[in-house]
């Protein structure tokens, strides 16, 4: 499914590799007002613990398609469903694998991945007998999966006719041949393919605010999109899913208030009418394959809430009792006797389940967390709200340490998430918990321009960026100062990519921060807009509807530019960015790190020869992590 977020920069970290359904099942958070005495834990400790990805059961529903990081890469796993037997089905040393499903009728199996994290992913095939296929081939190519056909063919998208858009092909299930079905020749985003064939979705970006979705009939000797959202003003619209019996294609739109609401459109007699709503942001719609179970997730502050729906009586599905946090990932078997998730909870990270439907109890199978650990020195989050200059009220999570009291201040740090347009949330994050651990106090903001907080708070940062939104961060300071527990004279800021620029121009255009970590964060804007992935070419319109065009606003994004300002900066940066990262350039840290050091400022560089825009290798994610802890050890 693409949103109308997928353009944006999200920071992608540890925590956020798992992604999809969640079902809340938090229970209230204990206050944790007393000193007490902590062991600390090491980094290793901490990413010792494993991330998994991927719950696709198979067509006979005897194994799990997982994704884990044990051996330090992300790699592929048959796994029972009784979770005792894991055959691992890749070997990589360099490249992270994740899954993108079984066969319909057999174990094979398509996966993705990129090279060296330069995000030019390829489609692979695993063979029964563990050959693998380059589905994909090419060196400049972008190609990902779109879908399954109720034959058993599939659908891939690639960009390899033209590096900017991506056309869709049709592919053999048995001998791979393929079949070019739609030449993109004009921008379009291909966001769904129907389970007979017949239907193609497609969006089209206007303006950051503003989209429209089309419908083409494959079935024509010449196909083209037709308009399905004719509309006037700025109305956002997204794809969930074409109905179990493809009569229908189901999507999302915010014309009718702040929020994203659930539509239905009619494929035989072309009408819309509504079909779900609720008091935030509809994210996703998605059906078993046999038909049974409605599957919607909705965005409510800050965590995504589920409900399973049994399409043939109306009623929600019961779960089985569960430990509290929030279900994840949620994938039937072909005939939906199984259900597999992932619960994962701020203080504890995401572990595999199996339940067959209608028994007492689910099964786990996974102990994500290092057994050295223990769960209750991990800390929950707190969502809080505080006012910014212009009285505009900003969400947050709240991360108390443990060993936190008025007796006992502590630093803290306001943590940036990436975007523009991303949003913090919960969910265990081995970052935040090993600063915790450390006695860090995390203030995770949603600043005004944050998803999921209506369309008015999105769009209050349009070309206001490094201005309203810093605001915002310097604001989460001073909530932070009324706080009796927190040293108010010690406090810095840390965030990734949207939230590195952030963090950069917090550095740079204020005096608030004693400290700043610089995670891959933009820091020329006029060059990071000129030199944008030919991929997004699509999205040319609506980033520079919210940030700016560089042949008309060369002047103001220059001065937003921390890398033109280095000699502002007058206190300690460590910055932190991948050499083959495409989106934020190593030249932008470079050239910031340069200028800060001749400022006579101490900076800190941390570069790995072998990361994009996010850090996958476990020993990657271990040494950025000692970096961070030993610069506010020396600074803060």
């Amino acid at each position: 499914m693409l949103s109308r977020l997928t353009f944006t920069w999200a920071v992608l970290l540890s925590s956020t590799l798992l992604t999809g359904c969640i079902y809340n099942t938090t229970a209230p958070i204990t206050p944790q007002s007393s000193t007490i005495t902590m062991p600390q834990y090491s980094a290793e400790q901490f990413f010792a613990t494993k991330s998994y990805f991927g719950n696709d059961i198979n067509h006979d529903a005897s194994a799990m398609l997982v994704a884990s990081d044990e051996t330090g890469v992300f790699n592929l796993y048959r796994v029972s469903l009784d979770g005792k037997h894991w055959l691992p089905l890749t070997q990589s040393t360099t490249d992270p694998a994740f899954p993108i499903g079984w066969f319909p009728n057999d174990d094979r199996l398509l996966y993705t991945a990129d090279q060296g994290g330069n995000e030019l992913n390829h489609v692979f095939v695993r063979e029964i007998d563990g050959t693998i296929s380059d589905l994909t081939p090419g060196d400049k190519l972008k190609a990902s999966f779109a879908g399954w056909n109720k034959d058993g063919s599939f659908y891939i998208v690639s960009n390899e006719r033209d590096p900017r858009f991506f056309d869709l092909y049709h592919y053999n299930g048995s001998d791979y041949s393929r079949q070019l079905v739609f030449s993109n020749n004009d921008g379009y985003l291909i966001n769904a393919v129907s389970k007979d064939g017949r239907y193609l979705a497609l969006s089209k970006v206007r303006n950051n605010a503003d989209n429209n979705l089309y419908l083409v009939d494959l079935s024509n000797a010449k196909p083209s999109p037709v308009l399905i959202t004719e509309h006037q003003g700025n109305i956002s619209h997204e794809v969930y899913d074409f109905s179990p019996d493809n009569n229908a294609l189901l999507f999302g739109a915010n014309g009718s208030g702040e929020f994203v609401s659930a539509y239905n459109y009619n494929l035989q007699s072309g009408t819309t009418s509504p079909y779900s709503q609720a008091d935030w942001d509809i994210s996703f719609i998605y059906f078993s394959e046999d038909k049974q179970y409605k599957v919607q997730g909705v965005n409510a502050d800050a965590s995504t809430e589920i409900s399973i729906t049994n399409l043939q009586t109306g009623k929600a599905m019961q779960l089985p009792t569960l430990p509290a946090g929030d279900i994840r990932s949620v994938s039937f078997s072909d005939d939906s006797k199984y259900m597999s998730f992932y619960l994962n909870a701020d203080n504890s990270p995401s572990n595999l389940y199996i339940w067959q439907l209608g028994s007492a109890k689910a099964q786990r199978l996974t102990q994500a967390l290092d057994s050295s650990i223990n769960e209750q020195h991990l800390v929950q989050s707190e969502v809080v709200r505080f006012n910014s200059f212009d009285n505009v009220t900003i969400p947050a999570l709240l991360y108390k340490p443990k060993q936190a009291s008025a007796n006992a201040k502590v630093a803290a740090l306001i943590l940036i998430h990436g975007g523009p347009g991303g949003q913090s949330r919960t969910g265990y994050s081995p970052m935040i918990q090993h600063l915790l651990n450390h006695g860090y106090a995390v203030l995770s903001v949603n600043n005004r321009g944050s998803s999921g907080y209506g369309k008015t708070f999105y769009h209050l940062d349009d070309l206001r960026h490094g201005e309203d939104d810093l605001q915002d961060i310097v604001y989460g300071k001073k909530y932070l100062q009324q706080l009796d527990w927190v040293a108010g004279e010690r406090i810095g800021v840390i965030g990734g990519s949207y939230g590195g620029y952030l963090t950069m121009a917090a550095m740079a255009f204020t005096d608030e921060f004693k400290a700043g970590i610089n995670i891959f964060g933009v820091t020329n804007w006029v060059r990071t807009l000129e030199s944008i992935p030919p991929w997004w070419e699509a999205f040319r319109e609506s980033l520079y509807a919210e940030l700016g065009d560089p042949a008309v606003d060369g002047e103001r994004l220059r001065r937003i530019s921390p890398v033109f300002h280095g000699d502002k900066v007058k206190k300690p940066v460590l910055v932190v960015q991948g050499a083959n990262d495409p989106r934020v350039l190593q030249v932008e840290s470079d050239e910031m790190v340069a200028a800060i050091r001749a400022n006579g400022v101490p900076v800190e560089y941390v570069l790995f020869d072998d990361e994009g825009h996010g850090f996958l290798k476990k020993s990657n994610r271990i040494t950025a992590q000692q970096a961070y802890l030993a610069f506010l050890k020396q600074y803060l």
